[in-house]
């Protein structure tokens, strides 16, 4: 089996955000992993309207904190989504068994997780405007490192 691209979410805080990537992840074939703690139960009526029927087409791997995320991959780069960072998720080259991070929609990741990632990633904006919505940013991003690969699902065709 080809390693794919992973998507991890650190201690996501919205029901609504995390059902919506979940379902991005079903639909590309993408893993989700959930550093916890997550700010509510992923059985919260919110995520299950927004999830539907996706949620047994996606592997989630939850994991307690971060240090038991890490052990869990050694060796895996971990490229952190963030608005501190300065280079654009469309000028980095992906590669297979790449984990795309990205934080807590209140105030990202500390710096310690800043420190431990291979790579720190903007989406370029509107410099009137703060950031996106998790949701909208981890489909942004998990599309192009599967274009890049040339890893989008094959049923397509």
């Amino acid at each position: 089996m080809k390693k794919s691209i992973r998507l991890a979410l650190y201690k996501p805080e919205i029901p609504q955000n995390t059902a919506a990537v979940m379902r991005t992840c079903a639909c590309l074939g993408a893993p989700l992993e959930i550093i916890e703690p997550c700010g509510f139960s992923l059985d919260d009526r919110r995520a299950r309207r927004v999830v539907m029927d996706y949620l047994e087409l996606v592997t989630i791997t939850r994991h307690a904190d971060w240090a038991v995320f890490t052990a869990a991959y050694p060796g895996a780069r971990r490229i952190l989504l963030t608005t501190q960072a300065t280079q654009a998720y469309t000028d980095f080259l992906f590669e297979a068994g790449d984990i795309l991070l990205f934080g807590r929609e209140s105030d990202g990741v500390p710096e310690a997780v800043h420190q431990a990632a291979a790579a720190r990633l903007t989406i370029p904006l509107n410099p009137t405007t703060r950031s996106l919505n998790l949701a909208i940013s981890t489909a942004m991003v998990l599309g192009e490192a599967l274009r890049q690969l040339g890893a989008f699902p094959e049923d397509l065709k």
